[in-house]
């Protein structure tokens, strides 16, 4: 079973796309800050990390750098998954690692569950 790591910090949609991800077929676990997520990311060492950008503390860029510092960790892929829709911090997120810069407003949650599907596959 593979398994997704989720840090997103809206208690509603976390649900929701924990739910939509397990009942795909995927393990999922979930954070809701940056920190706790690369926590999470060095126990479990999921297969697949999708990332909001917007978290309280520290944002999603700080964890891509966090994780990028991290030999372990530092090969996870990462799809970005956030409505912030900013040029420089696509930029920032890409020259960071992640494979994809996602407008969750673009997906439903069906959709986002075959792009995931779609990276695993790779």
């Amino acid at each position: 079973m593979k398994k997704i790591l989720l840090i997103e910090d809206e208690k509603i949609l976390a649900r929701m796309y924990q739910d939509k991800f397990t009942r795909a077929g995927f393990k999922v676990f979930l954070a809701t800050e940056a920190k706790d997520g690369v926590k999470l990311a060095k126990k479990e060492k999921p297969d697949l990390i999708v990332l909001d950008i917007l978290l309280p503390k520290e944002n999603g860029i700080f964890f891509l750098e966090e994780l990028r510092k991290d030999p372990e960790i530092l090969s996870i892929p990462v799809l970005v998954f956030s409505n912030f829709d900013d040029p420089e911090t696509r930029r920032q997120a890409e020259k960071l690692g992640a494979k994809a810069y996602l407008i969750k407003t673009d997906y439903t949650p069906q959709g986002i569950v075959e792009e995931i599907k779609n990276y695993l596959k790779e």
